[in-house]
């Protein structure tokens, strides 16, 4: 909104907007956003769940207000954080893979970052999930003063790992031996750490992100917890009965937070959010419960259900349990219809605070919807569309059209949501016009990933590994077949030119295919926005040389994804143009080495071209490319 329009609202509401005067005073207000891993749409008791018992957040619920239609960023972990972090959706992010340790660039913004310049005191506590350590991405680089936890999301999958992880540096916990084996619940530690930071700075303003863990993972809680006591004995799967006991733990802790509050005196300058963090996963799914023992997506009253769960992009994948409360300034009791998501969170944070908010966000405040239009100043701003992508697949919403395009998928769904919640009738044949629409639309909200990087990835790979309990002993190289030496031309002084794509979040990067070490590998690109067969690489062989063959070792490991099946080979002196191929070949499904013999061929630039792959996914993959001549 701009100053002028600004202007005019206060004049007609005949107040002061709510941001200026936040900003004029030294009392900034305090902001708290708990994000509860995998929770699911209606299992919590104030959203009508029948299993699980929630008392502090139906509490929560009665003295705030509930969002029914505040979606998430995503349908996985990384990215949905990425996209609360930043303010951008996830056509616009860093982080659109889930593989664990994927980073934010350097010079992204934050909602910490941007609040330091306040002298606010930041703090994080739980599963980062925005940058492995020695990346870009790491929270201390962002913003925050502490964060402690996890960085890596495999690290995350364990509540017994050896160590957790505070501003790049390990914290041991005693008696941990990873996975379910261990003395010392990290999850406890965590939330004691939070609980600590709030009292330390309660005489200054603070953020607290507190994207907490259970339930998800493995599904761990110690048996003294008073939680598990409460479900022990229902007649459930032991892994469902440990969930809603996770569950009800963690919102014990959220009534421990807001006692400190209140304690503090500092409640009334306290917003605290409470929500998910992607859809829920239909756990624990059986014929008498297809949607899983605590019905995530399923309305409870009604027996409507949202179509999708975790990890897609129909609304089961998306929509979270939200609620927002501020008392003295969000009235109590209240349930909202707003349509918004995620990347609405930064520049809420930003008016409530009196924040300069990043120029290049697409999230819009939430301010008047909290407290009132009349408080805030202005109306409530309306997006002109809601979108996500991942893992191949795109979704876009306009009011109560949503249109959705699976991966593969050649054509877009068009669902109508006022009178199809459960997206079960595909009309895109009967609107073609409004399918259209929201497909171009969805394509003006994309632009190709960049990534933030890692400086080194042994620390980073470490922490994956701790999971197991194994951060002292490093992956076995794995035994390898050597390439052969007679009749190579010796790579020294090559250079990769150029490649489709490689996952450098987990350093599987071109280079390794000519680093002369079987035991690396490249991977093209197989998280979000995987580039599409053909790969290639382009490698610059340093001068013009004699060529009369290739040798290909395909990865080394125990996997095939990627390995080459159809490729070609090119041989040229411009490496931006290639003639036809001077070599094809279907490979076999081996770990071998294996030869292409070609005519005898002059060039500097050598191009392999993997048009297809034993895994059937689009990948590539290579541990070693050779070339046979002088």
């Amino acid at each position: 909104m701009n100053r002028l329009l600004r202007l005019v609202c206060c004049l007609l509401f005949g107040v002061t907007p709510f941001h200026l005067a936040k900003a004029a005073s030294a009392d900034r207000p305090n902001v708290i956003f708990l994000m509860d891993d995998e929770l699911g749409y209606y299992e919590p008791a104030f959203m009508g769940g029948q299993t699980i018992q929630t008392p502090n957040l139906d509490r929560m619920a009665a003295e705030g207000i509930v969002f029914n239609n505040l979606f998430a960023g995503s349908s996985v972990c990384a990215p949905t954080r990425c996209t609360f972090l930043t303010g951008k959706h996830s056509g616009h992010t860093s982080v659109r893979s889930n593989g664990g340790g994927t980073p934010l660039r350097a010079e992204e913004i934050t909602i910490a970052s941007m609040l330091k310049p306040l002298g606010y005191a930041t703090g994080g506590f739980g599963k980062w999930g925005c940058g492995g350590r020695d990346s870009t991405g790491v929270p201390e680089k962002h913003g925050f003063d502490v964060f402690l936890g996890y960085y890596d999301q495999v690290h995350a999958h364990s509540y017994y790992p050896p160590y957790l992880i505070r501003n790049s540096e390990e914290v041991p916990l005693p008696g941990n031996h990873g996975l379910s084996d261990g003395q010392t619940y990290s999850h406890y530690v965590i939330h004691n750490a939070a609980m600590q930071f709030i009292r330390a700075n309660a005489n200054r303003p603070f953020f607290a992100y507190l994207p907490y863990t259970p339930p998800h993972g493995l599904f761990d809680i110690p048996d003294d917890d008073p939680a598990w006591g409460l479900y022990k004995d229902k007649p459930w799967p032991e892994q469902a009965r440990r969930y809603a006991a996770m569950t009800t733990m963690v919102d014990r802790q959220v009534g421990e937070i807001l006692a400190l509050l209140k304690e503090l005196g500092i409640e009334d300058r306290t917003l605290v959010f409470f929500s998910g963090d992607n859809g829920g996963a239909d756990y624990f799914a059986s014929a008498a419960h297809p949607r899983g023992v605590h019905s995530a997506n399923k309305n409870p009253q009604t027996g409507v259900e949202y179509r999708g769960k975790k990890g897609n992009l129909y609304e089961g994948g998306l929509r979270i349990p939200f609620i927002a409360r501020w008392p003295g300034r969000i009235a109590p009791g209240r349930i909202t219809d707003h349509l918004g998501y995620f990347p609405d969170i930064l520049p809420t944070v930003a008016e409530v605070t009196g924040a300069q908010a990043p120029g290049d966000i697409d999230g819009l405040s939430l301010l008047p919807t909290l407290i009132g239009e009349k408080a805030a100043g202005h109306p409530q701003a309306q997006h002109e569309y809601l979108y996500w992508e991942i893992g191949g697949w795109t979704a876009i919403r306009q009011g109560d059209w949503r249109a959705v395009k699976p991966p593969q998928a050649k054509v877009w769904e068009l669902y109508d949501l006022a009178t199809d919640p459960g997206e079960s009738k595909d009309l895109a044949s009967e609107r073609p016009e409004i399918a259209a629409r929201l497909a171009a639309l969805a394509a003006s909200a994309h632009e190709p990933v960049r990534e933030g990087t890692f400086s080194r990835t042994d620390r980073h790979e470490r922490d994956r590994r701790a999971k197991f309990g194994k951060q002292d002993e490093p992956e076995p190289e794995p035994r390898v077949n050597p390439m052969p030496t007679q009749g190579l031309i010796p790579n020294q002084g090559w250079k990769i030119v150029r490649f489709s794509s490689e996952n450098a979040s987990n350093g599987k990067l071109a280079r390794n295919a000519i680093d002369g070490k079987p035991g690396t590998w490249w991977h093209s690109r197989f998280g979000e926005n995987a580039a599409r067969p053909p790969h290639e690489l382009v490698i610059d062989l340093g001068t013009t040389r004699t060529i009369r063959g290739f040798v290909y070792l395909g990865r080394q490991d125990a996997s095939w994804n990627g390995a080459i099946k159809d490729v070609e080979f090119g041989v040229s002196d411009n490496p931006n143009q290639f003639g036809p191929p001077v070599a094809k070949a279907a490979l076999a499904k081996s770990k071998k080495p294996q030869t292409v013999a070609c005519p005898e061929t002059k060039g500097r630039y050598v191009r392999l071209h993997a048009l297809s792959e034993y895994g059937g996914g689009g990948f590539a993959t290579a541990s070693e490319l050779g070339v046979i001549g002088e």
